[in-house]
């Protein structure tokens, strides 16, 4: 249920932000949504261990209970009534077909890490997503009202945004699963110490996130967009160099850089994208653009743990699903590998984006 809320809102609200600021205010306004995101992110985990030292583990939810009474409220009151709508039937067995590949895949993924990838369950997991993938494909190849609207993805700057968005976001959950190993286990240090220094990502996005998107509606949203991808590069390439015995700074460093460029990126990348498509089309383009932060963010750790055990096990020469106290060298290694592949995405997207700078000029 919350996930169906969550859904819901994760999906409109760009298109609501699109279809009401004028272009000359849409990176501004876009930005200030990227940090009352990131806000969330540092006042959640705050919040809840505050209650947790005060009250039992339930009032963690029962807040939620006056606060979501509020949200509605103020919905309801201030939201602008919408302008556009589209009156079509949905598309069932395409909403149905892809549910069943998403599911399957990401199953047979979290499963075969557990089991192993040759396992008959695993296998038939992965054969009933390729089928559901075929079933998805041809059926939005001829409905008339399609899930996905393939023909958006014609627009070069619509779908190398969205492509560059998903290569963040699994890189964003590279460094969530794998960062809290480091730093607790391999580091030694405490779990608030640990939680002081991964909140510097969030806040300094918060700060930055406003302010790229001014900017992007003074000097338009791909060269920062760019500058943003420039800045998660070299954070990348900070984690790759960390290792059991470098100073903490190095890694401090490279949080600090990775939360500059994201927030640089995301409110100039949301711009292009929903800036690309024709008003009509607003509310899919801004389910397509949460679609790509949701796979980022369930391939970034699904991929994370898989790579990350999958090395370890190679450099420990045994099967290896959790990390080993006394070997943390095997974890080093692991993580090694992990950040290796986040750094080729990021420069996958940072000269896909610079081509798309280039060419502009």
């Amino acid at each position: 249920i919350q996930a169906i809320g969550a859904s819901m809102t994760m999906a409109t609200n760009n298109g609501i932000i699109t279809e009401i600021f004028p272009t000359t205010e849409r990176g501004r306004a876009l930005g200030l949504i990227g940090s009352f995101v990131a806000l969330g992110s540092i006042a959640g985990p705050g919040i809840g261990g505050l209650l947790l030292a005060h009250f039992s583990w339930s009032y963690i939810f029962w807040i939620n209970v006056p606060l979501g009474c509020l949200a509605v409220l103020i919905a309801y009151f201030v939201l602008p009534q919408d302008i556009t709508f589209t009156k079509v039937p949905i598309d069932k067995i395409g909403a149905l077909s892809f549910a069943i590949l998403i599911m399957t895949l990401f199953g047979g993924i979290f499963l075969g890490q557990q089991i192993g990838f040759q396992d008959p369950s695993v296998e038939l997991l992965f054969l009933w997503a390729v089928i559901s993938a075929i079933i998805f494909l041809q059926t939005e190849r001829h409905q008339r009202y399609p899930l996905l609207e393939f023909k958006l993805f014609k627009n070069p700057n619509f779908s190398l945004s969205l492509l560059c968005a998903l290569l963040i976001f699994i890189t964003n959950f590279f460094f969530n699963v794998v960062t809290p190993f480091y730093l607790e286990n391999a580091r030694q240090l405490a779990p608030n110490q640990a939680g002081y220094i991964l909140m510097i990502f969030p806040i300094i996005q918060v700060f930055a996130a406003p302010l790229a998107g001014t900017a992007s509606d003074k000097i338009g949203p791909k060269l920062i967009t760019f500058i943003g991808l420039l800045f998660i590069l070299i954070s990348q390439i900070g984690y790759f160099l960390c290792g059991l015995h470098t100073s903490l700074w190095l890694f401090i460093g490279s949080v600090a850089c990775m939360g500059l460029g994201n927030g640089i990126f995301s409110s100039p990348n949301n711009s292009l994208v929903m800036s690309s498509v024709a008003q009509k089309d607003l509310g899919i383009a801004g389910s397509i653009n949460s679609l790509s932060r949701n796979l980022g963010m369930v391939i970034g750790i699904a991929s994370a743990t898989t790579i990350l055990f999958a090395a370890m096990s190679h450099n420990y020469g045994q099967h290896v699903t959790t990390y080993l106290p006394q070997h943390p060298g095997v974890f080093i290694y692991g993580m090694h590998v992990v950040f290796f592949i986040a750094l080729g995405l990021c420069t996958l997207a940072t000269l896909l984006t610079g081509w798309r700078l280039w060419q502009k000029n």
